[in-house]
């Protein structure tokens, strides 16, 4: 197959690059492909058989006073995307199109319902290409080797302050890039042969936690005393968009494709903490 991975230059792109070296794979970055130019999808897509789309606007907090900028990347150039590749087409997703007001993890078909401008943009993205054909792959809580990331800041803050303050009143799973890059890559495989039809997948770790958890788990595995991290609230860290209160996804569709849900979030973190480590 030949594959195209656009926003090939993130931190899940680089991870998929790494996925499928050996295969015959056009990876563009930012600078190479605009996915808002109708021309350059058009000609980009041609002659693929995979398209993932890992290409976003992803400040969260900048797409509240940007919103038609951040639609314009996570939305409309999306839907360019799904009218060009059609069921070749995995878009990956996010959490933040759900409403974090649920206590039990979201279902694959749950409806829409973004509390921020970030989620909505994300939201018609994943409309367009549904109604496509396409695939979706949500994920949430990412971090990886390549880019910023709450571990990642984690480890650098334990170098610089003696304790910690993070919030313990948001959940999720803690989901580590590489290991959702296999998933993303054994998904098109399984879509390849007929195993995964069409829709939406939660591309998530299994279990969750809270920021707080989280980064108690990186401090214990880091080696360092994860008591000198304190529990606190949201509100004392107030920011431009609201947050989904809990983002664990459910993993029902996985079934019958051949490809296995994420293991758990604190087995991922063991696996994935050498890379990561400073």
């Amino acid at each position: 197959m030949r594959w195209l991975i656009t926003g090939a230059g993130g931190m899940l792109g680089q991870d998929l690059r790494t996925v499928l070296a050996g295969s015959d794979v056009v990876a563009a970055r930012r600078a190479e492909l605009d996915i808002t130019d109708p021309a350059a999808v058009a000609s980009a897509v041609a002659g693929v058989d995979i398209v993932i789309n890992a290409a976003a606007w992803t400040n969260v907090d900048g797409a509240e006073s940007e919103e038609e900028a951040a639609t314009a990347v996570n939305g409309h150039a999306v839907g360019l995307l799904a009218a060009a590749a059609g069921k070749r087409l995995i878009h990956i997703s996010t959490d933040y199109v759900f409403d974090g007001g649920a206590s039990t993890p979201y279902a694959e078909d749950t409806p829409q319902a973004p509390v921020n401008a970030y989620g909505r943009g994300k939201a018609a993205g994943e409309q367009a290409v549904l109604a496509a054909g396409g695939y979706v792959v949500r994920t949430a809580w990412l971090y990886g080797e390549h880019g910023p990331n709450f571990v990642r800041t984690m480890l650098k803050l334990a170098s610089e302050r003696e304790t910690l303050d993070v919030v313990d009143d948001q959940e999720g799973p803690p989901t580590w890039s590489f290991a959702l890059a296999q998933q993303i890559v054994a998904l098109a495989h399984a879509a390849s042969s007929g195993r995964a039809a069409p829709g939406a997948y939660h591309g998530t770790a299994a279990g969750s936690t809270t920021w707080f958890g989280l980064a108690r788990a990186v401090f214990a595995e880091a080696g360092l005393d994860p008591e000198r991290v304190r529990p606190t609230t949201s509100d004392r860290f107030p920011r431009p968009a609201r947050r989904p209160a809990y983002s664990v996804l459910g993993h029902g569709r996985w079934s019958g494709t051949g490809v296995e849900p994420l293991p758990h979030w604190r087995s991922m973190l063991t696996e994935a903490l050498p890379t990561l480590l400073p």
